[in-house]
């Protein structure tokens, strides 16, 4: 057991650090990688074996000791960089969300980083069904007493460790849930948008395949702009959202009959508008 926390602890240190890389090299435009060494109090061959896993996911260059930055909203796509955004907000959603969830349900869960708090939780729900294309979330579940975990398989997309493509959405297709449970990179106009196509036919399919969907959204979220809209905050059955979340957009909902869901910290939540 202590080795394993142990490991845990390493990979969660490794994945920070990763993080703060790919915002540093994102602000700056270029950092040198000895820079990056002094930086962290690591060895040049600890940060080139990061800089080779960003460089992977496409988030960055790596080439003669200096690591240069690429396309910035690829960067905020990927799963490096959403882990250490909001990160209090998303445990926050996750307690009050984890409560929605009854034992016995299938539920289909997206590649979002809010998602994979709530997935950490999840065995207190079980016995339970859950569906995913996401690698995070599927090595996070593996184990799980109690939970039966079908894994959707595809084109593998290294930023953000998910599977997609013609494959995984045929394989959801086929499939029938009792829950889908989401976020999304924006929401514009009473509705949920994302920057990447692959991923909106994703969760718009599980979105078409399950009998309710809830989504995960923190405050930062109102008011963003995103390329590809997904779906209108009325389809959802519920929308959670954190204590930070402004009163105006949780009335403007309400007043649309969407039931809101405001957590409160340590799990604790209220009901904003009537469950409809």
């Amino acid at each position: 057991m202590k080795a394993a926390g142990g490991s845990t602890q390493r990979l969660s240190r490794q994945l920070e650090r990763q993080r703060i890389i790919s915002e540093m090299v994102m602000a700056e435009g270029a950092v040198r990688i000895d820079e990056l060494a002094e930086r962290f109090g690591t060895s040049q061959m600890t940060v080139h074996r990061d800089l080779d896993e960003l460089e992977a996911r496409g988030l960055l260059r790596k080439s003669r000791g200096v690591a240069t930055a690429l396309s910035s909203s690829l960067v905020e796509s990927s799963d490096v960089f959403r882990a250490g955004q909001q990160q209090e907000e998303k445990q926050e959603i996750a307690k009050a969300a984890v409560e929605l969830i009854e034992p016995g349900q299938a539920i289909f869960l997206d590649d979002s980083t809010t998602v994979l708090e709530l997935a950490k939780m999840l065995h207190s729900r079980a016995p339970l069904t859950v569906l995913t294309n996401v690698l995070t979330v599927i090595n996070e579940l593996k184990g799980v007493r109690g939970i039966t975990l079908v894994a959707l398989g595809g084109t593998y997309y290294n930023w953000c460790s998910s599977f997609m493509g013609g494959m995984t959405t045929s394989a959801i297709r086929n499939l029938r849930a009792d829950l889908f449970v989401m976020s999304a990179a924006a929401v514009t106009d009473d509705a949920c948008f994302h920057q990447n196509q692959e991923t909106v036919d994703i969760k718009r399919a599980m979105f078409e395949a399950s009998a309710k969907r809830i989504l995960l959204v923190d405050h930062t979220k109102f008011g963003k702009r995103a390329l590809h809209a997904l779906a209108p905050l009325s389809g959802f059955d519920a929308v959670v959202v954190d204590s930070r979340t402004r009163k105006d957009d949780i009335a403007r909902l309400e007043a649309q009959n969407i039931r809101v869901v405001v957590a409160r910290g340590h799990g604790r939540s209220e009901v904003a508008a009537k469950k409809r």
